[in-house]
């Protein structure tokens, strides 16, 4: 009996970039990058609140992690934060823009004093 013919093997790449493409999906990055950074400040300077974060969050915040943001903010370590994400039943990889309604409202109301 023969052997089975092998099904031949795809290799996918992604298409070629060109140089330009490369340079602003770099800069998009770093100013991306730079943004979150100036939040995070800010919310650990009390100067925004994270409510305010939660209910109306900036396009640059969009793919940050819950868990980093929430970090960032006063009287929150690693512990809290994982509870407090825990009680909402929200994923320690769950983004701010991949919340549902539901998890928002609840993270906001846990978050009040």
């Amino acid at each position: 009996m023969p052997p089975a013919p092998s099904s031949p093997t795809k290799h996918t790449t992604a298409p070629e970039r060109s140089l330009n493409q490369r340079m602003e999906a770099l800069q998009r990055a770093n100013a991306i990058r730079s943004s979150r950074a100036k939040l995070k400040r800010d919310l650990k300077a009390g100067r925004i609140s994270i409510h305010a974060v939660l209910r109306d969050p900036p396009y640059y915040v969009e793919t940050a992690k819950v868990l980093d943001i929430l970090l960032a903010v006063p009287k929150y370590g690693r512990v809290k934060a994982n509870k407090k994400l825990a009680i909402c039943r929200i994923s320690l990889s769950k983004t701010i823009g991949g919340l549902s309604q539901r998890q928002r409202d609840e993270l906001i109301a846990s978050l009040s004093p």
